[in-house]
């Protein structure tokens, strides 16, 4: 009997609106291309490896360290710094927090040795730590819930196309003026976006874009909000809970297969390292195609019927583990290299639906810090470990039984969202219910 509602306006908007502003439509693309200048500061390492570790005669670790260093910030600063955005005020924040990562990619151009480039990249990890959860909450708080899933899925996707821009942009810029200027580039396109975002984006301009639910919902409440009651609004349900595990093991895939593809390509293709690397980035780009592609369809299929976000989720996992089960276990060749690119175009889908749900389940005056959540769960159960987990197998039974084995993460991630599915429609009923009790 629930099958036929509209989307509910669950800490949300409206459903109802069908004209979006070309205001909204800008602040989306300013945000979405800091977050492209957000990934290509942190990739554009990767590029200059080779000669970083001629300049300075580095060891693997501690090129390692220079990568791993962003992530870790990342993952332990992002929950904190979102909780702070939603109480300082969000615009403010992001243009704060690009400016740091902006800046501290010029400290990288000018460091003159290991230890100063270390603290830089760590201050790159500070600045980029809050910035998705941040910003995905800025721009779902001025378009209508009918679009979340195709939002969050594109504004996820730029992730990818930043990584690939920072590696392709990043070394092409090394191999003609050096991996300074690299460094020096990327700097220069963050702080331009950020000059830009600081005088088109305001708090005072996106106000008319917000429904008067958000306006309502988010005015003071950051301020007055205690941590046991945000706790209870980003953990309140088991459907949002498997939102946030679903969608972390699932990006364990693309997060392991944009890693080891190279090497993959290089071990069973004999192909050159340059060649295995720029024909890694095409699953890397497709991965991020579909992520766009993926949440527009959820949007789509779910317009009418609620619980088919969930559904699309679990229809995306399944593609994927069923296309790269096949894939990985078929002898090399262009077919195996098509059928792995089908199951990479789904290996991320999820994301978007994932986002759309956890928005559906949380309050507007806490969605960045949801977003945070979110954000920790994809860190912590899907791309930190991914990499590393992947080598680990490796080691033991090589790198292709080692993908033939992470490929089951999204059949996992399948589980978490039918069981949330379950209970999906059950906690809409009862958050409602306690939010229109709450505002009489």
């Amino acid at each position: 009997m629930l099958m036929h509602h509209a989307e509910p306006t669950t800490g949300d908007v409206s459903t109802t609106q069908t004209d979006v502003r070309a205001f909204a439509w800008v602040v989306f693309a300013l945000t979405v291309g800091l977050l492209l200048s957000d990934y290509m500061s942190r990739q554009v390492l990767n590029a200059v490896f080779p000669l970083l570790k001629a300049t300075w005669n580095l060891s693997d670790t501690q090129l390692g360290s220079l990568s791993s260093v962003v992530a870790l910030m990342v993952g332990v600063l992002t929950l904190p710094l979102s909780v702070l955005a939603d109480r300082w005020g969000r615009v403010k924040s992001i243009v704060l927090m690009a400016a740091m990562w902006s800046l501290a990619t010029l400290g990288c151009a000018i460091s003159t040795n290991y230890g100063e480039m270390l603290l830089a990249r760590a201050f790159v990890g500070i600045g980029e730590a809050a910035y998705g959860s941040v910003g995905i909450a800025v721009v779902l708080s001025i378009f209508p819930a009918r679009l979340r899933s195709t939002l969050t899925g594109t504004f996820m996707a730029g992730g990818a196309f930043g990584s690939v821009l920072g590696m392709a942009l990043g070394g092409a810029v090394a191999v003609h003026l050096g991996w300074r200027s690299a460094f020096g580039a990327m700097a220069a396109m963050g702080i331009v976006l950020v000059i830009v975002y600081r005088f088109v984006v305001t708090e005072k301009r996106l106000a008319p874009l917000q429904w008067a639910s958000v306006s309502r919902q988010t005015e003071g409440l950051g301020a007055r909000m205690t941590f046991r009651v945000l706790m209870h609004g980003l953990f309140s349900t088991k459907s949002v809970v498997c939102a946030y595990v679903g969608s972390g093991i699932h990006l364990l895939v693309p997060a392991a297969v944009w890693a080891w593809m190279p090497s993959f390509l290089n071990r069973y293709y004999g192909m050159a390292t340059g060649r295995a690397a720029t024909t890694a980035a095409v699953f890397v780009l497709v991965t991020g195609l579909g992520m766009v592609v993926c949440g527009s369809l959820a949007d789509r299929l779910s317009k009418n019927v609620r619980e088919r976000k969930w559904s699309t989720a679990i229809a995306f996992c399944l593609a994927c583990f069923t296309l790269l089960a096949i894939g990985f276990r078929m002898p090399a060749g262009p077919l195996q290299l098509v059928v792995i690119g089908a199951g990479m175009f789904f290996s991320a889908g999820a994301s978007g639906p994932s986002g759309a749900m956890v928005a559906n389940l949380t309050p507007p005056s806490i969605h960045a810090s949801a977003f945070a959540t979110l954000t920790l769960a994809n860190n912590l159960l899907g791309l930190a470990p991914a990499a590393v987990l992947t080598g680990v197998i490796a080691d033991r039974i090589g790198l292709l039984g080692a993908l033939q084995l992470v490929q089951f993460a999204p059949l996992i991630a399948a589980i978490a969202f039918l069981i949330g599915k379950r209970s999906y429609a059950g906690d809409l009923e009862r958050l409602n219910a306690l939010r229109e009790k709450a505002s009489r």
